[in-house]
């Protein structure tokens, strides 16, 4: 379990402050609530959310058995807390479970439809973090993004609707299933992306639709077929409307992303899909370019996973140009 740690001055100050006002117990949980979501939205240090935790807990100790709604809104606000904590092991995931499955069945019962899908769609990453541990299964996280998109609408809730479906369509990926099945997944993931750009649009929702469409195109690039080249070029026809949306300047990460992705994609295309045995040496030079810009771009941020990866797709690409 994870100790609470005020250490931070001003959380203990405000705390001290809230204890000694004449407010009600309701105004005092409710201050709490405000103080941990403070923390909780832009944390700057692991501290932050520690002293989120230890408000949230503050909180849960006033509620006792005489706020149930806000008891459980507090428990979701613990669970949000402890799953973004970073942690190489499952404890915390599991707490963070363990709070949304205790809050949900009150939620349902006192609160709105949308707090109550909020909820359900948490509760799914928290599931689809615990899959690599063989502490959930990928189809319990498909599910609970199921019940959630029966209040997110794409009228209505257009964002939550684009994540539940790209969500959705990764727990379809990412499932370790029979090669025959493997391929039934596949298929659904597309579809799962095709479906939701069927309602996501380039003018309403940018952030999203560029989301879609690059995870659609990396779906496609890996679907197996008898027709690999129209998958491909489908993929890239994907990457490209992602990046009208995605550029070094307005998203430099998301932009490297999408661009090591069409050059991934852009290895395997002939310069010309009518005439194949002529090869592809104008795409592999554009796909060098992609890979030494995205490079810089993961460099310069320090995202070392990343731009090991594309160092590593770079060197093999240099050798194979030589051979």
């Amino acid at each position: 379990m994870i100790t609470p740690s005020i250490t931070d001055s001003a959380v203990k100050a405000a705390i001290a402050a809230i204890a000694s006002e004449s407010a009600t117990t309701q105004e005092k949980i409710e201050m709490l609530i405000e103080m941990a979501q403070g923390f909780q939205k832009k944390p700057k240090t692991t501290q932050d959310l520690q002293n989120a935790v230890g408000l949230y807990d503050q909180a849960d100790q006033l509620c006792g058995e005489d706020y149930p709604l806000l008891k459980a809104r507090v428990k979701v606000g613990m669970s949000g807390v402890l799953r973004s904590i970073p942690d190489v092991g499952s404890q915390l995931l599991l707490q963070a479970k363990a709070g949304y499955e205790e809050a949900l069945p009150i939620l349902q019962q006192l609160a709105s439809l949308s707090e109550v899908a909020e909820a359900q769609m948490n509760l799914g990453l928290v599931l689809q973090s615990l899959v690599p541990f063989n502490l959930a299964q990928m189809k319990d996280c498909i599910q609970i993004y199921q019940e959630a998109l029966r209040v997110f609408t794409w009228q209505k809730y257009p964002q939550e609707y684009a994540i539940l479906h790209n969500n959705i369509a990764i727990a379809y990926l990412s499932m370790p299933l029979s090669s025959e099945q493997k391929y039934l997944h596949q298929g659904l993931a597309v579809q799962t992306f095709e479906e939701a750009l069927k309602h996501i649009q380039f003018i309403d929702h940018p952030r999203e639709y560029a989301m879609l469409q690059n995870n659609l195109g990396n779906a496609l690039q890996y679907l197996p077929s008898v027709h690999p080249l129209d998958n491909i070029l489908r993929a890239i026809a994907a990457y490209d409307e992602a990046l009208k949306v995605r550029n070094p300047n307005n998203a430099p990460l998301e932009y490297a992303n999408t661009i090591s992705n069409k050059a991934n994609a852009l290895l395997n295309l002939p310069d010309d899909p009518e005439k194949p045995e002529a090869g592809n040496p104008q795409n592999l030079l554009q796909a060098r370019a992609y890979y030494q810009q995205a490079l810089e771009i993961f460099t310069h941020y320090e995202q070392i996973e990343q731009a090991q990866v594309i160092a590593e797709g770079l060197q093999e690409l240099e050798l194979g140009v030589r051979s």
